[in-house]
C-alpha cells in the first residue's frame, strides 16, 4: 500500500506540475504587467479595507486565514530540507518562486471573489465555484470539493498534529496525548464558533506568531552581521551553479528551492483562493492583491528569516543525495531537518534553540489546522447548497468538526508518513486543477485589475 501511494504522489507530483506552475505564474506576471510590483503599494492599503456588509469577514481578515496555512511547519522544515538538498542556492529558487507566485494568487483569488456565493455562514467560493459558475463543469468542482474535504479535513491535520507533538514531546516533557488533547480543546472552541471567530483568531494569532518568529531570526542574524554578505554572495553563486562545493548538485538546487517555494507559498494550489471568497470587499481585484502580498510574507519574510539564521549561523550539511555529505558544517545533526534551525538558536540562545522552535511549530500547527477546518467546511457548503435542508447541512458541518477533532487526537500519537503523502497527493490534485482552470478565465481577472485600476483613476 505504501509504495502504491508513494508511486502515486511521484507521478502526481512531477516536473510537470512544478513547470507548470513557474510558467503559470510568468504568463500571470506578463499579462498583469507585473502588478505584484505596480501594485505593491495597494496592496498594503487592501489589507486595511473595511467590509462592505454583514455576510463576510474583511479582506486583512481572509488575508490572516490564508497565511495561517501558508505559515507553517514547511517554514521551518522545509526551508532546511531545500537547504539540505539543494545547497544555499536553494532560497534564491524560492524567491523567484515567490514573485512570480505573487501574480498567481492575484488571479486564483480575484477569480474566487468574482464567483463566489452567499451562504448564512457567509460568503463562500473557491475553486469549486468558480469552475462551476466559469467553467460550467460543476462535476469537476464536485471533485475539487470532495478532494479538498477529504485533505483538508483529516490526513493534512493528522500530520500537522504528529509534528506539533513530536517536537514538543522532544522539548519538554510533554506527552504527545496532552498536546493533542490540548490542541483538540482549543481548536474545538474556536471552529464551533464558525468563521467569524476562525477570522478573529486568525486575525489576532497569525501576525503575532509571524512577527515573534521573524524578530527572533533577526536577533540571530544580527549576532551574526559580519556573516550575512558573504552568505548572501553564497546564495546568488550556488543558485547559478559558480559554487564549486554545489556546483554539480545545481538541478537539484533548482528542482528544490522551486518545489519548497511552491509548497510553502501554495500559490496555484487554491486554498488561497477560498478563504478570499469569504471576503467581503469593494471590488474582487482588492482581495487579490492582499493575498498577493500574503506569498511575499511567506516566503520573502518567514522562509527567508529561516534561511539566514541557518545560513548565517552555519548550522547546516549539504546531502549529496547518495547517502553522503557534499557539507558538513554540523555532521552531528544528520538531516534533522528541524535541528538546523534549533541549533541557529541556540548558537545565540544557548539551549532555548529547541524549546523556541518548538513552540513556534505548536503555533504554526495549530494556525494551519485552523485554515485546513475552514477550506473543509467551505466544500461542504459548495457541494450542498440548495440541495438538503439547513438543519442536514448544519449536521454535516458537526460531523467534520468531529473528524477533525478525532483526527488531531489520532495524529498526535501516530506515525503519519501514508497519510502525508495521500495529503500531497490530494493538494498535488487541487493545484492541477487550479492552475489549468485560472489559465482559462485568467481574462475574467484580468478585467477586474482592468476595472479596477479605471476606478482608482477617476477617484484621482
Amino acid at each position: 500500500m505504501e509504495k502504491f501511494v508513494s508511486t502515486l504522489n511521484d507521478i502526481v507530483w512531477n516536473p510537470g506540475l512544478v513547470g507548470l506552475l513557474l510558467i503559470a505564474g510568468l504568463y500571470f506576471s506578463f499579462r498583469t504587467r507585473l502588478v505584484q510590483v505596480r501594485r505593491f503599494g495597494l496592496m498594503l492599503r487592501s489589507l486595511l479595507g473595511k467590509k462592505q456588509g454583514k455576510d463576510g469577514i474583511s479582506s486583512f481578515e481572509a488575508f490572516c486565514i490564508a497565511l495561517s496555512s501558508r505559515v507553517g511547519t514547511g517554514n521551518i522544515v522545509g526551508v532546511a530540507t531545500a537547504i539540505a538538498y539543494g545547497g544555499p542556492g536553494a532560497v534564491f529558487w524560492m524567491w523567484v518562486v515567490a514573485f512570480f507566485g505573487a501574480s498567481t494568487a492575484f488571479v486564483e483569488s480575484t477569480l474566487s471573489q468574482l464567483y463566489k456565493f452567499p451562504h448564512a455562514y457567509g460568503y463562500r467560493g473557491g475553486p469549486f465555484s468558480f469552475i462551476e459558475k466559469g467553467l460550467g463543469k460543476r462535476w469537476l468542482g464536485v471533485v475539487f470539493a470532495i478532494i479538498t474535504l477529504i485533505c483538508c479535513g483529516s490526513f493534512l491535520v493528522t500530520v500537522q498534529a504528529n509534528g506539533a507533538s513530536a517536537s514538543m514531546n522532544n522539548a519538554f516533557p510533554v506527552p504527545p496525548l496532552a498536546t493533542g488533547i490540548g490542541m483538540a480543546v482549543l481548536m474545538a472552541i474556536v471552529i464551533i464558533g464558525g468563521v467569524q471567530r476562525i477570522a478573529k483568531v486568525a486575525s489576532i494569532v497569525t501576525p503575532l506568531m509571524a512577527l515573534g518568529y521573524i524578530i527572533m531570526a533577526l536577533v540571530v542574524v544580527c549576532s551574526h552581521i559580519q556573516d550575512v554578505p558573504a552568505v548572501l554572495g553564497l546564495i546568488f553563486r550556488s543558485a547559478f551553479g559558480m559554487d564549486p562545493l554545489c556546483g554539480g548538485i545545481i538541478g537539484s538546487t533548482i528542482a528544490m528551492g522551486v518545489k519548497r517555494g511552491i509548497f510553502s507559498n501554495e500559490a496555484g494550489q487554491g486554498t488561497g483562493a477560498i478563504a478570499s471568497a469569504a471576503a467581503d470587499v469593494r471590488h474582487p481585484a482588492q482581495q487579490g492583491l492582499a493575498q498577493a502580498f500574503s506569498v511575499y510574507v511567506d516566503t520573502l519574510f518567514v522562509c527567508t528569516a529561516t534561511a539566514l539564521m541557518i545560513l548565517c549561523s552555519g548550522t547546516y550539511n549539504i546531502l549529496d543525495g547518495q547517502g553522503g555529505m557534499l557539507v558538513q558544517n554540523a555532521p552531528e545533526l544528520g538531516n534533522n531537518y528541524a535541528g538546523f534551525t534549533q541549533s541557529a538558536v541556540d548558537t545565540v540562545f544557548a539551549g532555548f534553540g529547541s524549546q523556541f522552535v518548538s513552540i513556534a511549530m505548536l503555533f504554526f500547527t495549530f494556525s494551519t489546522i485552523m485554515a485546513y477546518y475552514f477550506y473543509a467546511e467551505s466544500s461542504i457548503l459548495f457541494l450542498f447548497k440548495g440541495r438538503v435542508s439547513s438543519s442536514r447541512e448544519k449536521l454535516l458541518v458537526r460531523v467534520l468538526q468531529v473528524v477533525l477533532i478525532l483526527a488531531i487526537l489520532f495524529g498526535a500519537v501516530k506515525e503519519a508518513d501514508l497519510v502525508w503523502m495521500l495529503g500531497d497527493i490530494g493538494v498535488g490534485l487541487m493545484a492541477w486543477v487550479t492552475v489549468i482552470t485560472i489559465l482559462i478565465l485568467c481574462p475574467k481577472a484580468l478585467d477586474a485589475l482592468k476595472d479596477y485600476e479605471q476606478g482608482l483613476k477617476i477617484k484621482k
